[in-house]
């Protein structure tokens, strides 16, 4: 007669329940997020939430790093470093985000500027995880400009790190614009003035349309 051998797969369950708790962050906030909603989410008691969070905010602080810095390095930041032009990864966006995930961000917003706006102003914790991942993301940018500047691909008189700060802030706003709006609609004109931008970071020679 068989037997049924339970296993206990606590890295598992931890990841499971920074997912369920970002989800839950992302569409309420962190300080209105429901741990009893994440528990519904994951299927278990607040018991084995306390095993791996001491309490809420390090729940929180987990989420920024692993959940949010997971999802920056997938879409924003190894494309950088892993492309060969880095004016073409900047202008592909939409290579990485689904249709349902631009919904989202639509929806719900930017998860890492939502919780910037809600966490930095109170929680220095929050703040210092926070920045650190704007950090990383716009050293990505300018280090792929600077190899892009050796290349020949990037015009050498541009400042890689004022390009980095202006891109993140135009996909951050466009982004804060459609969610209050809750219309997709206000995207448009942003990444279209964000595409002239990134085209005149060319050099004289590579701009489309000239001989």
């Amino acid at each position: 007669m068989g037997s049924t051998t339970l296993v206990y797969a606590p890295e598992k369950t931890r990841q499971d329940l920074l997912e369920a708790a970002f989800e839950e962050v992302w569409q309420n906030g962190f300080r209105a997020a429901s741990l009893d909603e994440i528990l519904v989410r994951v299927g278990v008691t607040k018991g084995a939430l306390y095993h791996h969070f001491h309490n809420k905010l390090e729940l929180g602080y987990g989420v920024v790093e692993v959940v949010l810095r997971a999802r920056l390095l997938d879409k924003w930041i190894n494309p950088m470093v892993e492309g060969e032009d880095p004016i073409i990864v900047l202008l592909t966006p939409q290579d990485r985000i689904t249709d349902e995930e631009m919904a989202q961000y639509c929806r719900f917003g930017c998860p890492l500027l939502n919780l910037a706006q809600e966490m930095s102003p109170v929680d220095e914790g929050f703040r210092i995880r926070l920045d650190a991942l704007y950090r990383e993301w716009r050293q990505s940018i300018s280090d792929g400009l600077r190899r892009g500047q050796m290349n020949g691909q990037v015009r050498e008189n541009i400042n890689p790190e004022h390009a980095a700060v202006f891109y993140i802030a135009v996909i951050e706003g466009a982004i804060g614009m459609a969610k209050n709006a809750q219309n997709s609609d206000l995207l448009e004109p942003c990444m279209e003035g964000l595409t002239h931008y990134l085209e005149a970071l060319r050099p004289r020679r590579a701009f489309r349309g000239t001989g």
